[in-house]
């Protein structure tokens, strides 16, 4: 269990905040576009278009980056346009692709933005995420540089707690008197020192001065209606209110990790945090634009779309080249990707503003998922459904294997069931696996068999009625 800070510095006591830790992503300076794709093959099924054009805008980063500096300013990234129906893969791409170079991402979709006047959000708040993902990105980088540090430290409050300071024998006390004094307590604080890293104390109480949250209805207040605020007024008040302290009973465990946070927010410097954090958000920031697709069309001057071509207008300028101001100073959008995506069933490219086609050059479209491609997103990418399933079962001690002809069957009742109903692309296929094994995840714990072979009998049994009743498949499937 371990606490979490804030962006201001407050620490979060074990169980009141939760954050999960984002995974390392491997250095990508040294990578061909071919091995770009390569690398996304493991996780996207075909669309070699589509990986590509982000394997070919990724390495132009890394060249852009040794250039002269007045070379690098001039080159802009080309901004990518996706053009496909659901589930094919567009988001994973981008999403991937981030990961794979480490910068800062962000999704976000067209159709929440509303134009400057109606109520909704703004469009500069991208850029806002941005920054705030690039901040957090930073400072766990920075975090994993003090932990041992950090560590050290909190264990030695912790023993301090522990065994309090004793008094030295006066000043008439025998050398011979003050040695042994000092000798008998560095004896047992090291005593306590290996209960503790053993585990032994932890369920010991002991007393912590902590740092209490302020202003509760404040911050929530802060929270929902200040978001798009120039200046942020929890910052601008913080530093008339400051923190109290009050003492807390807790755990030896919890008072261990409370301190390690503490002493990571010490050693780590916010300030370098982020300057870092800004200039990667603003040299190596994705910003993923889903459903662009939404705010296309000619407005009529009336009615609930009467803003779409406004959010167009408010985007463009983001999407050129500006500067958005946060909460850590001006940004600069010049160099920042932006992939933008959209099914474009009722609308098509053309009906964006001309301005906004011209900032989104390249123009890649997405193939529709069939039988064939179902059967290996199931078994072929790291993260294949199949692999996920059984990794899952088998906590339960549960061996679960799939027949090859059982994986066709699924694929051939995906495709059955989007050409049939909404044609959902793959994410068709968790709705098909979540059906087919509702019974035996739902008795796993209790089963007494634990070795289970999915073959075509069980799937057609699970799914055959379903399937040939229409109607019940738009519900259930």
């Amino acid at each position: 269990m371990s606490g979490k800070a804030d962006k201001d510095g407050v620490i979060y006591l074990p169980g009141e905040q939760s954050a999960a830790q984002p995974e390392p992503a491997p250095s990508f300076d040294e990578l061909t576009p071919r091995e770009i794709v390569v690398e996304l093959d493991k996780y996207i099924v075909g669309q070699t278009a589509a990986k590509r054009a982000v394997a070919i805008a990724l390495r132009n980063r890394v060249r852009r980056q040794k250039l002269q500096p007045e070379m690098a300013e001039e080159v802009l990234p080309k901004n990518i346009l996706m053009i496909g129906p659901t589930g094919v893969g567009k988001t994973e791409i981008a999403r991937r692709l981030a990961r794979l170079a480490g910068c800062p991402f962000v999704k976000v979709e067209a159709s929440k933005y509303t134009e400057v006047g109606y109520v909704g959000r703004d469009v500069e708040s991208m850029v806002r995420d941005l920054v705030e993902t690039a901040i957090d990105m930073v400072r766990e980088e920075k975090l994993d540089e003090v932990a041992e540090r950090a560590e050290q430290a909190a264990e030695e409050r912790v023993l301090d707690l522990l065994l309090p300071p004793t008094p030295v024998p006066g000043d008439g006390a025998s050398r011979a008197l003050e040695v042994a004094h000092q000798e008998q307590v560095l004896r047992t604080r090291e005593k306590l020192r290996g209960q503790l890293r053993e585990g032994k104390l932890d369920q010991r109480m002991v007393e912590v001065e902590v740092r209490e949250r302020s202003m509760p209805a404040f911050e929530i207040i802060t929270n929902q209606g200040v978001e798009e605020m120039d200046i942020n007024v929890k910052d601008m008040l913080s530093g008339f209110f400051g923190q109290t302290k009050k003492k807390r009973k807790m755990t030896v465990a919890e008072a261990l990790d409370y301190m390690i946070q503490e002493e990571e927010n010490r050693l780590i410097d916010m300030d370098q945090v982020t300057r870092i954090a800004v200039e990667r958000a603003e040299q190596m920031g994705i910003i993923f634009i889903d459903e662009i697709d939404k705010i296309a069309g000619r407005e009529s001057g009336h009615g609930p779309d009467v803003s779409r071509e406004g959010v167009q207008r408010d985007i463009l300028p983001i999407v050129e080249g500006t500067t958005v101001n946060t909460r850590y100073g001006m940004i600069r959008t010049d160099h920042i990707l932006f992939i933008a995506a959209g099914a474009f069933h009722i609308t098509k490219p053309s009906d964006l503003i001309p301005e906004l086609q011209g900032r989104l050059p390249i123009r890649v479209e997405l193939t529709s998922l069939g039988e064939a491609e179902f059967v290996r997103i199931l078994t072929e990418p790291k993260n294949a459904l199949v692999k996920q399933y059984t990794a899952l079962l088998d906590t339960e001690g549960v061996k679960l294997t799939f027949t090859e002809d059982a994986v066709s069957t699924l694929a051939r009742y995906a495709a059955l069931v989007n050409e049939q109903t909404e044609n959902i692309g793959a994410r068709r296929l968790h709705t098909i696996l979540e059906k087919v094994l509702d019974e035996i995840s739902f008795e796993a714990p209790d089963l007494k068999k634990k070795t289970i072979k999915i073959d075509v009998a069980y799937v057609t049994k699970q799914l055959a009625d379903i399937v040939k009743n229409q109607d019940l498949s738009r519900y259930i499937l």
